[in-house]
């Protein structure tokens, strides 16, 4: 298994707009609001610029995957060991 660096998890807080420190609840929220922000489905009304269409929808695919792995790098790395 590959060791997670330092550079991976600032990447990963990086796309997903978060700072240290950080809770569950605000990992949750963040990777909704970027799931959001790059859903696919939100380029439909540029149907009638096929080039422009399909370029916008291949960046939020390749992004949607890159917050789902960003989140669960973070999840991994983050849980909160002992609040306390």
């Amino acid at each position: 298994m590959n060791e997670v660096t330092e550079k991976d998890v600032m990447h990963a807080l990086e796309l997903l707009d978060l700072t240290l420190p950080t809770t569950q609840k605000e990992l949750e929220r963040a990777k909704r609001v970027q799931l959001y922000k790059w859903d696919p489905a939100r380029y439909a009304n540029l149907t009638n610029h096929p080039k422009q269409y399909m370029k916008n929808y291949k960046k939020a695919e390749e992004m949607t995957k890159k917050i789902k792995a960003a989140y669960s790098l973070l999840s991994a790395v983050l849980v909160p060991d002992d609040e306390g």
